[in-house]
């Protein structure tokens, strides 16, 4: 029996963020409407937060304690706070419980890493734009700016000495990054920086992590590679050394806290493949078998080791594990599920996806999951939902969505695919939409038309689903391919590459010119590629849901597109939440916004 939206929206996920040495897993809940904290130990789940909106955080090494970071409304802003806690009746903390340690509302303040006695954070508080990097202790309130030269900032690795930080930061290509060291007690100012890579190779470097004496630096990179692997970096030279490596599947991997081991995640066409390996060598010690064949890196938090290389804590969610904690003993391998988020669904059967790869004009081939329902309702057989990844650089993976679901549920077929930009493909893959070829990726959302009859669906009631980049792809296959596409959903998408790049937050515009263009060198084609140029062409009903404190996709998008169909006498719905930001992070404005999308659908694809 198919679960409806409403239910589905009203199931409990878990997050894992951190562990300690005895196990003690600090994890996310949604149970009160919105992530926040509890602690899992011993099988008893105890809450830690109560506050208004979702919250993150990571215990402080050797302390009853943790660094909460939190926000307003959705607006990003993170502000800092520390709670500690005596006795189980302090809990719940809300806001007025929690101690402050970095707070100031109109700049963003971001956790990078937890040390003993102190937080390393990223701050654009010196000029709204630039993020410094500032070491701070939780008992004194000293701070140390160890990093200001500018721009965004990505990732951070303290040695374990202290003396160094890794810094990766944007490098000059999309999706490339740049490593630098810091020498916290540099002899000559010249030594206190150090780029370990070149600003202009076109390369991820991600997940940077210190050996413990500081000779070497883990990190995941596709430096002249299609697929990402695992190398060491000399701190010194820049040389690397590779360590794990594969030709099919692109990699991550993180160095435990004593560098003996290696955990790599393997990215199998959206399923995670996790094993641990000699950190020395790169050679297999074990493979773990996760309770579920689902995903459990990015966009989920990332696994994250014990401080004494013990444990590792990841996420792992499934099309039919809504989203689990999970506990992973590294001396045996076993993986244990502390949260059991699929008893929930007990009595029904989400739908498993298929894995097919679409054809494209060019000779491309478009990775794409399908959902099929198992009774669908015979008004909407044959229908067919696209549902579009934001980002551009993410990816579909199998995991579990309450939407997907839930139109299945209702009848249609539902695609998800993995268009060109996209993750979990290769370099080559995720920079085929850079700059001026991003209409080549709107140019996959036809071929994915053109497929449709291949699985037995009707062309003529196809319909695009997407958020935030994802939005972007639903108005501009509903503005450039007006004929393919009965109905469209677009959540906190750009409806004008120019006016967003314009408008959105001014540290973010810099670093997204880079996968767009700038609005110096290319506005021409920004211009030419923003749906709302085209949306006299647009000829279907539109939905548009949108944050009011959206700091990456201005709330302007979505009224000025609005106001375009509209003025065409077309059906367009806008519904905004003022308690909102880059997506709906609250229950219960999913609940309001949601089952009225679906049932806008379910209208405009009826026979």
């Amino acid at each position: 029996m198919a679960l409806d939206i409403v239910r589905l929206l009203e199931l409990t996920t878990w997050r894992a963020f951190d562990v300690t040495d005895d196990g003690r897993v600090l994890a996310g809940s949604d149970e009160s409407g919105s992530t926040q904290l509890v602690e899992i130990a011993d099988g008893t789940c105890t809450p830690l937060t109560a506050l208004p909106g979702a919250v993150t955080g990571r215990y402080l090494p050797g302390e009853r304690a943790v660094v909460v970071q939190h926000d307003t409304d959705g607006n990003e802003r993170g502000q800092l706070s520390l709670l500690r806690w005596d006795e189980p009746g302090t809990l719940p903390a809300r806001l007025d419980d929690l101690v402050p340690l970095v707070r100031d509302p109109e700049y963003v303040h971001r956790l990078l890493d937890v040390l003993p006695g102190r937080i390393v954070y990223a701050t654009n508080r010196r000029n709204g734009v630039d993020f410094d990097v500032v070491i701070r202790s939780v008992h004194t309130g000293e701070e140390e700016v160890v990093y200001d030269r500018g721009g965004m900032v990505l990732a951070v690795s303290t040695s374990p000495d202290s003396q160094y930080v890794a810094v990766t930061v944007p490098a000059e290509k999309s999706m490339s990054d740049q490593v630098l060291v810091v020498n916290r007690m540099p002899a000559t100012e010249a030594e206190q920086v150090r780029e370990l890579t070149d600003r202009a190779t076109p390369a991820r470097h991600i997940a940077p992590t210190w050996l413990p004496d500081a000779t070497g630096l883990v990190v995941t990179t596709d430096f002249e590679r299609d697929r990402a692997g695992v190398a060491l970096l000399d701190p010194r030279t820049g040389q690397r050394r590779w360590l794990v490596t594969s030709d099919a599947h692109d990699l991550i991997g993180w160095l435990s806290p004593d560098g003996s081991t290696l955990l790599v995640h393997a990215d199998d066409d959206g399923v995670s493949r996790l094993a641990l390996h000699d950190a020395a060598t790169g050679d297999l010690r074990r493979v773990i078998t996760l309770p579920a064949d689902g995903w459990c890196a990015n966009p989920l938090p990332t696994p994250v080791w014990s401080p004494n290389s013990r444990h590792v804590v990841l996420s792992l969610s499934a099309p039919d594990v809504p989203g689990d904690a999970v506990l992973v003993d590294v001396a045996t391998g076993a993986a244990r599920s502390l949260t059991g988020s699929a008893a929930q669904l007990a009595g029904h059967r989400p739908v498993r996806p298929s894995s097919h790869r679409v054809p494209t004009r060019d000779g491309e081939e478009v990775p794409c999951f399908v959902y099929a329902p198992t009774d669908p309702d015979p008004r909407l057989a044959g229908s067919a939902v696209l549902v579009i990844h934001g980002g551009p650089e993410s990816q579909s993976v199998r995991a579990f969505s309450p939407v997907v679901q839930a139109l299945v549920g209702q009848g249609h077929t539902v695609l998800v695919p993995n268009v060109r930009g996209s993750t979990g493909h290769g370099k080559r893959w995720y920079s085929a939409d850079d700059g001026r070829n991003r209409l080549e990726a709107v140019a996959d959302l036809g071929d994915l038309h053109e497929w449709l009859p291949t699985i037995g669906l009707d062309p003529g009631r196809a319909a695009l689903w997407g958020g935030s980049y994802g939005g972007y792809m639903v108005l501009a296959g509903l503005a450039f391919q007006p004929e393919r596409w009965a109905a469209g959903v677009d959540i906190v998408g750009i409806s004008s590459l120019v006016t967003f790049l314009e408008n959105t937050a001014p540290y973010r515009r810099a670093h997204r010119e880079r996968e767009y263009g700038s609005l110096a060198a290319d506005a021409d084609f920004l211009r030419e590629a923003s749906p709302l140029t085209r949306a006299d062409s647009i000829a279907a009903p539109l939905f548009v849901l949108h944050g009011a404190n959206d700091p990456r996709v201005p709330l302007s998008e979505a009224e000025q597109i609005a106001a375009a169909v509209r003025a065409k006498g077309l059906e367009c719905e806008l519904l905004v939440y003022g308690d909102e930001g880059h997506g709906l992070a609250k229950r219960v404005n999913r609940l309001d916004a949601y089952p009225k999308a679906l049932n806008f659908l379910a209208r405009h694809l009826t026979t």
